[in-house]
């Protein structure tokens, strides 16, 4: 549940601190006074979509931030590793380049994440609901919704996912015959390429580095030849071994006559060695230069096949390998096409025909919910004082497609000796709305969101439809929290929490302030709502009357 909202430079609203209670609460005032601001700051807690637009004036940023009590452990806790408090604080910041920060107990997550969470709080249910049920593409979405048959919608869903994949392989196998001699002349010339040039992985890095070395080569070789003549000496000088070899023999005489000198002659011919090694590799690298621009050349050519390669088939040879195999097999797809359709038609037959008894599955299941859903609907609907209404749920048979075989549209009598008809071309606005009603408060019973958002789904409502309206709207909010912006005073005096938004100027500046009214502020916007600018005895009269009811 939604216990408190703090809102900071949102449009008109400088700041301001709401607190909700259990139950019915009603949120009133002029039009333009702010109410929808409200709605779209919880939006933005819901992770849905913020503009910078949404900023006041004046501001570099808006900031929204809600406080929740009584959460579940919810597996989305668990999937984006935030710790989980029955308390829940959720903050977003919206900036004026665009940047959104948005946090859950502390915790930084992306928009798409806190979407994803927010489904699960809070359900608004706005006036574009209503139009929404014109749209027959969303009627079997409903029903389904109504059903709760949501493992059999997932094992479904993976059936026609098989069967997507089955047929968009027999597509590609099933190519005509002049594409497939076109594809397979294409394939053996870059096979026959690729093997030909019998290449090795990391064999174009491995000749590049080779290719730097050799490049230098003359410098290189130099440099080695004046270290082996340093140590091992030429003609005209003796070398750094042939020096040390001779300090060693020195020292080995004085041995014989101070022994303490034995640990300079040990380090001295372990040096020894050491540096003869040494000399003996640097030696052995100097001869393995060889004849460098040989080589160069051969590596030249080499690596000029390689880079020609490389614009046609990959950015090194890892990846032409790797296209390499792809075409081979690709080549024996179409080679063998033959045998590999018959099993690839074997399998899309076998994934349809497990689809499909899914969907007559669904299907069967789907009338049934329909019986129930046209019951609850037309039960609904005769409290909202529509009590001659027929709700019809028909549904015809499509291809088998992502949502079965089935086609649904809801079809609907307003008054007696009509007609079933589509809900586009029987129900006016006020009737929308109560069948919009009736279907939530039908939904609301399988939903385990804890707090559904009424928007101005009251239009074109009004007299006794409109007490009507405002008697479920409080049954609805038994066992749950309810939050209404009405402008219907049957609706208003039914709240057990009524909260007043007002806008007011100050130093050339609008500003929206959010009220929780006392059973007088009540009789006052009360009146205000029945008669409007001028409020009399009278007014004043029927608000009390209203409340007491």
């Amino acid at each position: 549940m939604l216990t408190l909202l703090h809102i900071e430079n949102i449009a008109v609203i400088e700041q301001a601190d709401i607190s909700f209670d259990r139950g019915f609460n009603v949120l009133t005032g002029e039009t333009g006074a702010g109410k929808s601001i409200i709605i779209d700051a919880i939006s933005a807690i819901l992770g849905e979509r913020a503009y910078r637009e949404m900023i006041r004036t004046g501001a570099d940023r808006a900031f929204v931030s809600a406080v929740f009590d009584g959460v579940p452990e919810l597996p989305w806790f668990g999937a984006f590793g935030v710790p989980f408090e029955p308390e829940l604080l959720i903050q977003r910041e919206i900036f004026l380049d665009g940047r959104n920060l948005c946090k859950v107990n502390g915790r930084g997550v992306t928009v798409s994440q806190l979407r994803a969470l927010g489904g699960s709080l809070i359900t608004i249910h706005g006036q574009h609901d209503s139009q929404q049920l014109f749209d027959e593409q969303t009627h079997l979405g409903l029903l389904d919704a109504f059903a709760s048959d949501g493992e059999l919608l997932n094992d479904y869903a993976a059936a026609w996912e098989s069967v997507r994949a089955a047929r968009a392989e027999l597509e590609r196998l099933n190519l005509d015959e002049s594409e497939k001699a076109r594809r397979q002349e294409m394939l053996q010339y870059q096979i026959k390429e690729l093997e030909q040039a019998k290449l090795r992985p990391g064999e174009d890095e491995a000749l590049e580095a080779r290719q730097k070395l050799l490049m230098n080569g003359e410098k290189l070789s130099a440099a080695l030849n004046d270290a082996v003549t340093a140590l091992f000496g030429d003609e005209d000088s003796r070398g750094g071994v042939e020096l040390l070899d001779e300090a060693l023999g020195a020292l080995g005489g004085a041995l014989r006559w101070d022994e303490s000198l034995r640990g300079s002659y040990d380090r001295l011919r372990e040096l020894s060695f050491a540096l003869s090694d040494a000399g003996e590799e640097l030696r052995d690298h100097r001869d393995s230069l060889g004849d460098t621009e040989a080589e160069l050349d051969e590596i030249g050519a080499r690596l000029d096949l390689i880079h020609r390669l490389r614009r046609k088939y990959g950015h090194s040879c890892a990846e032409m390998l790797d296209y390499l195999a792809r075409a081979q097999n690709e080549l024996d797809d179409i080679l063998f096409a033959d045998e590999k359709l018959r099993q690839a038609e074997k399998v899309c037959d076998a994934a349809v025909k497990a689809a499909e008894a899914l969907a007559l599955r669904l299907r069967e299941l789907r009338k049934q919910a329909a019986q129930e859903l046209e019951r609850r609907v037309c039960q609904e609907l005769a409290e909202l004082n529509m009590p001659k209404v027929r709700f019809l749920c028909e549904f015809s048979e499509t291809e088998l497609g992502p949502s079965g075989m089935d086609g649904l549209r809801f079809l609907m009598s307003a008054n007696l000796g009509e007609a079933l008809k589509p809900l586009a071309k029987v129900a006016s606005g006020g009737e929308l709305a109560r069948i919009m009603l009736a279907m939530k408060n039908v939904m609301a019973e399988h939903d385990s969101v804890a707090t559904l958002i009424f928007d101005e789904v009251d239009a074109g409502v009004s007299g006794r439809a409109a007490q009507k309206v405002a008697v479920k709207l409080r049954q609805v909010a038994a066992g749950r929290q309810v939050l209404c912006v009405t402008h219907l005073p049957q609706i208003a005096a039914l709240a057990e929490h009524h909260l007043l938004i007002s806008k007011s100027e100050r130093q050339g500046r609008t500003y929206t302030e959010v009220k929780a009214l006392d059973r007088a502020g009540r009789v006052g916007e009360l009146a205000r709502m029945i008669g409007g600018a001028v409020i009399t005895e009278t007014t004043l009269r029927s608000a009390e009357e209203m409340l007491i009811q």
